[in-house]
C-alpha cells in the first residue's frame, strides 16, 4: 500500500528542486524614480506609485533603505546597455542579425 500512495515526483530519483524565490520587484529606472520622487516631498506610498511600483514595494523600499537612497541616482553611463537596448538587442539577434548590424542600430559599439 505504501508504493501506490507516492507522488510521482518523489519516485523521480533526484532531489527535490528548490524555490528559485520571490522575483525582483522593480528595475533600477523605478528604484532611481521612486527615490527622486522620495526627495521632492512625497510619501514612500505617492513615490510607489509616480515610479510605476505599488505602493507596498515603495514602502518596503523606504523600510529597506532606513530612508536613504539604495541606488546611485545618477543615470548609467553609456558604457552599459540599459534594459530596452537589451530587449531590442534580443529581438535583433532572434531575427538573426549579426553582432556589427546589431551595433548599428542601436548606435553602439560593437564591443558593447
Amino acid at each position: 500500500m505504501g508504493a501506490k500512495n507516492r507522488r510521482r515526483s518523489d519516485k523521480a530519483g533526484r532531489p527535490p528542486m528548490s524555490s528559485p524565490g520571490r522575483p525582483s520587484v522593480g528595475r533600477r529606472e523605478h528604484r532611481q524614480r521612486f527615490w527622486g520622487a522620495i526627495a521632492q516631498g512625497m510619501s514612500s506610498e505617492d513615490a510607489g506609485r509616480a515610479a510605476g511600483v505599488s505602493p507596498v514595494v515603495g514602502c518596503r523600499w523606504f523600510r529597506e533603505g532606513g530612508g536613504m537612497p539604495s541606488c546611485k541616482l545618477a543615470p548609467l553611463t553609456g558604457r552599459y546597455l540599459s534594459f530596452a537596448e537589451r530587449e531590442e538587442v534580443a529581438i535583433l539577434h532572434a531575427q538573426h542579425l549579426g553582432v556589427r548590424a546589431i551595433a548599428r542600430r542601436l548606435r553602439r559599439s560593437a564591443s558593447t
